[in-house]
């Protein structure tokens, strides 16, 4: 591998390098100097110049800056849009390759951070959809679209008012979307008729920056049940501008069983703190699993890919290891998905969140369900896990705990060392913090397996289930 230096306010660029392998995060590795390099948006095999861009202690960082060999393990991206929007960043890497990087990952995290070992480490359980499995996608408006060098080098006016995705750690650039392979249908059309319509009418469209305009986001939500909610965001309450588009959208798509609209001139379009108007049908959608039916609202959570969903709660279930007599508490529940889901399998469950709205849906998605063995909390783990709550429910036999992707606090780890149940079945959206958790509860507890679960195919991202049982 050669080495130049450009000139002194140019980054330092490595040429004719050989990627390796992956790494966190999607990244791809090689070593440098006794240095690992993080390099994005290549494959193993690849042959390229890096320029660098980051230097820190014990890594640098890079992007490759030209391509002298491909490697033969990619593949041909199947979205126009790649490379520029950032929501599949692994298009170019094969299913199987994928799957095998994301198994790696867990295994990773699991020795070298939790430094856990005699564990049975299952194979992941691959998704059966690899396009079109998401059931929510959010779209953003912006009067002034990104361009890439090859739009701004042709030299074309170009139209700059946009419909579409966040440029990757830039919440000011919108890259305007064509055809997006992540929800099925009527998700592409819907988005494509909002902003004929929007140029159409000379409808303004939102500037982040300066914050002024009027169309600032839609939200799409496919049920598997054919419910279909949208959702509009405006800046300013002007119903002789809104009211015809949210007429225009019922008269194309009848198939819309809920629409909605928010207005919010706030700074950032989060809008869990504001009205949500129901302009059409019903205020929520339903999803359904085993018979059960969830109720989802404008502001509910819900796994984004339904079909996985499903077999990620199945897994949990079976690693719970539940005959009907067990006390199960399920922490972080959410909107009590879990926790109706393993009800019928358990004499009682307890679901604990922090979100008030939340804890709410859970109890209407155990009554729409006819489900009476659930009791539903609301606040912080470590201050709702108390003598009282034991005293009312009983101590639990079983914990299932699906925390954010910060994992649990050390509060609420130490919290479960106390409590002492029998088994706990860990659900994690991120292996490094889920590790990290597991290291910790080691002190008391054996993990006997764990399953890797791959719920957002075309991406890094990797759910893992384990199995802990207590010792002695």
């Amino acid at each position: 591998m050669k080495r130049y230096k450009q000139k002194k306010h140019k980054y330092e660029v490595l040429t004719q390098v050989r990627v390796e392998e992956m790494a966190a995060e999607g990244k791809c590795i090689v070593r440098h100097d006794n240095l690992v390099v993080f390099i994005s948006d290549v494959a193993p095999g690849d042959v390229v110049d890096v320029r660098i861009t980051k230097k820190r202690k014990n890594y640098l960082e890079g992007v490759p800056v030209h391509f002298h060999a491909y490697s033969e393990a990619r593949t041909q991206p199947f979205c126009e849009h790649f490379g520029v929007c950032g929501g599949c960043k692994w298009q170019h890497i094969p299913y199987d390759t994928q799957l095998f990087y994301k198994q790696k990952q867990v295994n990773d995290n699991v020795e070298r951070i939790g430094k856990i070992t005699g564990h049975e480490m299952l194979p992941i359980l691959p998704s059966d959809r690899v396009s079109f499995y998401r059931n929510k996608l959010e779209y953003t408006f912006s009067g002034n679209a990104w361009l890439t060098k090859e739009q701004i080098d042709s030299g074309e006016e170009l139209e700059r008012r946009a419909l579409g995705f966040h440029i990757p750690l830039r919440f000011d650039k919108i890259v305007d979307i064509q055809h997006c392979y992540l929800q099925p249908a009527p998700s592409n059309e819907i988005r494509l008729a909002v902003k004929k319509y929007a140029l159409d009418h000379n409808l303004p469209f939102f500037d982040l920056v300066r914050q002024e305009g009027y169309l600032r986001n839609l939200i799409i939500r496919t049920a598997n049940t054919g419910d279909l909610m949208v959702i509009v965001q405006v800046f300013q309450d002007q119903m002789e501008w809104l009211q015809p588009l949210l007429n225009h959208l019922l008269q194309e798509f009848p198939q819309i069983t809920s629409l909605h609209y928010v207005v919010n001139s706030k700074g950032n379009e989060t809008f869990h703190d504001l009205e949500v108007v129901c302009y059409h049908g019903e205020p929520y959608i339903h999803e359904q699993m085993e018979g059960l039916r969830f109720r989802v609202g404008p502001k509910s959570f819900y796994q984004t890919n339904s079909e996985q969903a499903y077999n990620l709660y199945k897994l949990t279930r079976d690693f719970a290891l539940l005959n009907g007599t067990e006390t199960v508490y399920d922490l972080y529940t959410g909107a009590g998905t879990i926790a109706n889901f393993v009800a019928r399998k358990a004499a009682q469950v307890v679901g604990i969140e922090y979100v008030a709205s939340a804890i709410e849906d859970a109890k209407i998605n155990s009554q729409i369900n006819d489900i009476t063995n659930t009791h539903f909390y609301a606040g912080d783990m470590k201050d709702v896990l108390t003598h009282e709550l034991f005293a009312r429910h009983g101590r639990p036999d079983v914990i299932i705990t699906d925390p954010p992707r910060a994992g649990m606090h050390p509060d609420v780890v130490t919290k479960l060392l106390e409590v002492k149940a029998n088994r706990i079945v860990y659900v994690s959206c991120n292996p490094a913090t889920q590790a990290r958790d597991l290291e910790m509860l080691s002190e008391l507890y054996d993990v006997v397996k764990i399953q890797p679960v791959d719920m957002f195919p075309q991406t890094y991202h990797v759910e893992s289930v384990a199995l802990l049982t207590l010792r002695g």
